[in-house]
């Protein structure tokens, strides 16, 4: 039932006891002059230099550098996008109408190449970069967004023209249609590159250097050469009152919203996760980057975090969404064909992400999940729509079903003017929107498992101040 989310009360410190080994005599020196023994000392570590939205090694280019993101338009007609086979995260959440928007997000700008099109910046998106002060890229923004983005001084960091974004009136979509031809809309052809990023930090004084003191989720140490096993993980173990904490997940599939729909089917061959979307024609078609030769998007990791999504209260005309991030939730961890619930907790915009693992109760443990390294795909999706996730074997599923076909509701697109704000704060606002806190675990599907989460291992970063050492950011 809406906003009675799962509160979660994770621990947000864990202490770790180091045990020592005492080594005992061998007795067949006994009646032998001993020498004086030495520890052999273990071999020490390289200090620990990950990427940090994919926790993999740093490597020789790698800059200690602003995340950017980037608004990217999925509304049916905009596809297919470009830009997207880039990014080491990509975020999908719902906004308004029923559709999903993605936010990209990439270490280095200088990667990003072409991206579009670009569309407009949405708070829900936005609460998850905060704390990183990542540099935000979009074509306009909601009255929310904008009162967001005064109230924690974002300045230039809240980039509203697309950085410097141009317009292709040419391209053609998946369907045919094109603003030359009259059936496109303009709001479909705006995108932005590398060069004019580049162009607008210098213009603007962006301030891009940034040391993070830690990754965006707790990823697996590069280091050791390990990858976690989710069929022999901590919790494999486990089952709540829904079944087994980990189960099948070669098939995954996530509703949005009655009408948007996105799947992953796993492919042991690569060990990643080929990603689907539905259509207006009912059909599921790959999700490519026309800017990469049609590349299909693949991820080894798939992480699914259910909240209430909702209409904030005052703003139906334009169905703007409010996603609940101060209570947490539950969610799930998919990797190698395997799906692990976890829990995720926020807190305030200022707190990081951060995902944990389940007690052998069925509860939120005070450990983080273990990510494994690589690009990763986070859903942030309605806990309505919680039992309709699927996880399970390939065996059984026909992948040329048609689903339900792809709409929009009818909703004014909002877009703030220049200086206008809310009247109000969006800690007011927030009030206004938020739910009771009332705990409840949502209705699990039929097969297994019930609804996903996040975490990552990070504190929050004033915006306004120099953060401290334990926050995910240092000025640099």
């Amino acid at each position: 039932m809406k906003r009675k989310l799962l509160l979660v009360m994770a621990i947000l410190s864990i202490c770790v006891v180091l045990a020592a080994c005492k080594k005992e005599p061998d007795s067949s020196t006994e009646s032998q002059p001993t020498a004086e023994a030495t520890a052999t000392p273990e071999p020490s570590l390289e200090p620990y230099k990950a990427n940090v939205l994919t926790g993999e090694p740093q490597d020789a280019d790698y800059k200690d550098q602003r995340i950017t993101a980037v608004m990217v338009n999925n509304i049916v007609a905009a596809r297919p996008q470009r830009g997207l086979s880039k990014a080491d995260i990509l975020f999908e959440i719902k906004v308004e109408g029923g559709i999903t928007r993605f936010m990209p997000m990439f270490t280095d700008y200088e990667d990003i190449g072409e991206i579009g099109p670009v569309r407009s910046g949405r708070d829900q998106f936005f609460r998850l970069i905060l704390p990183w002060q990542a540099l935000y890229i979009h074509e306009g923004q909601s009255v929310v967004m904008q009162q967001y983005a005064i109230d924690f001084s974002y300045g230039n960091l809240n980039n509203n023209d697309g950085a410097q974004g141009y317009r292709d009136y040419g391209r053609i979509n998946w369907a045919g249609a094109s603003y030359n031809s009259g059936n496109l809309a303009l709001e479909h052809t705006m995108y932005t590159n590398s060069d004019n990023i580049a162009e607008y930090i210098e213009n603007n004084s962006v301030d891009m250097d940034r040391t993070y003191n830690s990754t965006f989720f707790n990823f697996v140490d590069y280091r050791t050469g390990e990858t976690r096993d989710l069929s022999n993980s901590i919790d494999s173990a486990y089952s709540d009152k829904y079944g087994p904490i980990v189960g099948d997940g070669e098939y995954i599939e996530i509703e949005h919203s009655p009408s948007y729909k996105t799947r992953f089917i796993y492919d042991s061959a690569s060990n990643t996760y080929k990603m689907q979307q539905n259509y207006s024609d009912g059909q599921w078609r790959d999700t490519i980057d026309e800017a990469a030769d049609n590349t299909v998007l693949t991820f080894p990791n798939v992480i699914v975090l259910y909240t209430d999504i909702h209409t904030y209260p005052g703003h139906e005309a334009k169905d703007l969404q409010y996603a609940e991030y101060a209570w947490g939730g539950v969610g799930y961890y998919c990797y190698g064909g395997k799906c692990e619930k976890i829990y995720w907790q926020k807190g305030t915009p200022l707190e990081a992400l951060r995902l944990y693992y389940l007690t052998e109760d069925g509860q939120c443990s005070d450990t983080p999940v273990e990510i494994n390294i690589g690009k990763s795909y986070v859903a942030v999706s309605d806990v309505d729509y919680a039992e309709n996730f699927v996880h399970s074997t390939l065996d059984g599923v026909d992948l040329s079903t048609a689903t339900t076909k792809t709409y929009e509701s009818s909703y004014v697109e909002d877009n703030a003017e220049a200086g206008e704000t809310l009247g109000m704060s969006t800690d007011d606002l927030t009030t206004n929107a938020t739910g009771s806190g009332e705990a409840e675990t949502p209705v699990e599907e039929t097969p297994a498992e019930e609804e996903p989460v996040e975490e990552a291992p990070v504190e929050e970063t004033p915006v306004e101040e120099e953060p401290p050492a334990d926050d995910p950011e240092a000025v640099g």
